[in-house]
């Protein structure tokens, strides 16, 4: 023991500068070891396992985890150095408890954050309408109210009191909030927004006649990125005293994608209603966007004053390739009556003395159609290729921001370029419409 204590007063004999150098070597080390640890064991296993929610957790642990180490090792170093000065390690010791308290109150509002909806999910309704990603009212009361017993006892430990500060603050408020109205309504809304959460990022809403998706949801606005490629600025207020329509979400048995398409065809009277609803229906089995089940279905819906109309319901997997089936399904339709002989009636004209100018157009048109087939032919081929190329660069980037190891940079360049992909796909969309 002598050894020891030969030692120990050897260390506090120490210069100050060395003392605080041993100090910060030492908790670097033990962060070091606490990586590798965390590195080549928990991360190996937490990459073991099929489970999703110890994913998230790993990189919110681990910062924390480090950021206790360090505030621990800054404690340590500071009680060693000034260990005469009593009064000084004195009030120092509010100071590091009011930081291990934000730290505790921190991870709990992740795991919170995290496994809330895991505990939901186990006791939700299979065939309810699936909403990826929500932040339900449950979770953000719960999380607010770890934060704020957090922080009420980080300022009691130094000496604040918060429902008195909060009550200082109160007149200021109002000055502000007059002065501000107009922002603060759409700051509240955005508040309510992420509250309710109707629709996020990446869904295809329908606001005021503007029908596209979400590319951001912000604290004064909501942007929508039209089919057309317009950008739609819609301040909050006005989304949220609006009936938003979203059809990302309208899919039943939990498929939040699905979206229902409902076409119109029209055929001479004189055609047969079984040998039209036969090809038709035909045709839409045929389709690779049309899902088989639900079955699709083609109804007789209204008899006009000079076609039969012919309504057809089906289910596409994904809502954007709705314009991609509707291009198929027209395409095909008309090609398809054409070899059956199903007239689809149009006003015509006749002009008396140009028959020998129709036989000529007609021969040009057909010389026209036929090359302009063979480019088309070209151009669905390059499109279909593209989408598909955009569609599994879009999986692969997914499946990369899942890695719980990723950083914060590569993270946000990932999620540029998936948005970038997305603007591709919307405008393929808008070609195809």
């Amino acid at each position: 023991m002598s050894a020891i204590d030969d030692l120990l007063d050897q260390a506090n004999a120490l210069d100050m500068s060395v003392q605080i150098t041993i100090g910060l070597l030492g908790t670097l080390l033990v962060l070091g070891i606490t990586r590798f640890l965390m590195r080549k064991v928990v991360l190996d296993f937490v990459r073991a396992t099929k489970f999703k929610w110890d994913d998230h957790l790993y990189q919110p642990v681990t910062q924390r985890m480090y950021a206790f180490i360090a505030l621990v090792g800054t404690q340590l170093t500071m009680l060693w150095v000034l260990e005469e000065d009593h009064e000084v390690n004195l009030s120092l010791d509010p100071l590091f408890s009011a930081g291990y308290i934000l730290l505790t109150t921190s991870l709990a509002s992740v795991a919170i954050k995290v496994m809330i909806p895991v505990i939901l999910d186990r006791f939700s309704n299979p065939n309810s309408v699936t909403v990826s990603g929500s932040n339900s009212l449950v979770i953000f009361l719960l999380r607010a109210a770890v934060w704020f017993g957090g922080l009420y006892l980080a300022l009691a430990v130094l000496g604040f009191e918060l429902l008195g500060l909060l009550a200082s603050l109160a007149v200021f408020s109002l000055i502000i909030g007059l002065a501000m109205q107009q922002t603060l309504g759409n700051i509240v809304n955005s508040f309510m927004l992420a509250l309710d959460q109707p629709f996020e990022v990446g869904d295809r809403i329908e606001v005021d006649g503007h029908l596209g998706s979400v590319v951001s949801v912000g604290i004064l606005s909501t942007k929508v990125l039209t089919i057309g490629e317009n950008l739609v600025v819609i301040p909050n207020n006005n989304l949220v005293n609006s009936t938003v329509i979203n059809h990302a979400r309208g899919g039943g048995d939990g498929k939040g994608r699905r979206i229902s398409l409902v076409l119109d065809v029209g055929v001479e009277y004189d055609e047969d209603i079984s040998h039209v609803k036969y090809t038709i229906l035909q045709l839409m089995r045929e389709c690779p966007y049309v899902l088989n089940e639900p079955e699709p279905r083609v109804l007789l819906n209204e008899l006009g004053d000079f076609a039969k109309i012919f309504r057809l319901y089906g289910w596409v997997e994904d809502y954007a390739d709705e314009f991609v089936a509707k291009d198929w399904l027209f395409k095909n339709v008309d090609e398809r009556f054409k070899k059956e002989g199903i007239g689809i009636p149009f006003p015509t004209s006749v002009e008396i003395g140009a028959e020998y100018k129709e036989t000529y157009n007609r021969q040009r048109k057909a010389t026209n159609v036929r090359r302009a087939r063979l480019q088309m032919i070209k151009e669905d081929k390059a499109l279909a290729q593209e989408r598909a190329a955009a569609r599994a660069e879009i999986e692969a980037i997914n499946e990369r921001l899942d890695d719980p190891e990723l950083d914060k940079s590569e993270k946000a360049t990932l999620e540029e370029s998936l948005r970038e992909l997305n603007r591709v796909l919307n405008m393929f969309e808008a070609g195809d419409s």
